[in-house]
């Protein structure tokens, strides 16, 4: 099975032509920065098997051991690479809501409220304001 994904402006693609590996989700502080969220969320693939269909992604070596890479066009975080992995976020793949995470990685650096979202309001956005939108982001397949 072929996985698919990008960055939001489309200029970085991707293929990964098998199987990927054990998504998980990792709360350290690096993987928070990087990532502009709580957490970093990651599927490993292998190397081999992963092609950039378009432009690759810049990187920024992150600490002694790894690497990010990011869209240099629109700022997308992308993978987490180590000399011997390489992993991919998972919200850039095409069908990401497929892809669940089995593991987590340092749990008790991520904030408290991010163990339990049920208690907070839900906010509705106001009518006709969602279908004045015109997204500028590429589509989630390829083009």
């Amino acid at each position: 099975m072929s996985w698919t994904g990008g960055c939001q402006c489309g200029a970085v693609r991707f293929r990964v032509d098998g199987e990927l590996g054990r998504p998980s989700i990792c709360h350290c502080r690096m993987c928070q920065k990087a990532m502009g969220g709580p957490f970093g969320a990651f599927v490993t693939v292998k190397r081999e098997e992963t092609i950039w269909t378009r432009e690759p992604p810049s990187h920024f070596q992150s600490s002694n051991k790894i690497r990010r890479g990011f869209c240099p066009k629109c700022g997308t975080p992308l993978t987490f690479e180590s000399e011997k992995t390489l992993d991919i976020a998972i919200f850039t793949f095409d069908r990401a809501v497929e892809i669940t995470p089995t593991v987590q990685l340092q749990p008790q650096a991520g904030p408290a409220w991010v163990r339990d979202f049920s208690g907070l309001e839900v906010l509705v956005a106001p009518p006709g304001y969602l279908e004045g939108i015109h997204s500028n982001q590429h589509p989630d397949h390829d083009t």
